[in-house]
């Protein structure tokens, strides 16, 4: 099966799925990740805050769709607070 489906790009379902998958699993919660269709794979895009839950995200959509091609687009956003002063003008 894997053989015939090996170039076919995901459907509808699969990107379904990833969303239920990322918004329903209680260790990752996450509501805030697209998923693009692209002719041979997935991109997920958007924003977390930390590069810890990216690698969380990435590890578990390909524990579960390991057939499909990945790409990720999630960049981390700083949560913390700035360590230097800003100087304004």
């Amino acid at each position: 099966m894997n053989e015939e489906h090996g170039g076919a790009p995901p459907d509808e379902y699969v990107e379904a799925e990833i969303h239920r998958l990322l918004a329903e699993d209680p260790d990752v919660a996450e509501q805030g990740i697209t998923v693009l269709r692209r002719e041979r794979g997935l991109v997920l895009y958007g924003e977390v805050e930390s590069p810890h839950r990216r690698e969380e995200i990435l590890r578990r959509v390909a524990e579960r769709f390991p057939d499909v091609p990945i790409t990720s687009d999630i960049g981390v956003i700083r949560a913390q607070a700035p360590t230097q002063v800003e100087e304004l003008p």
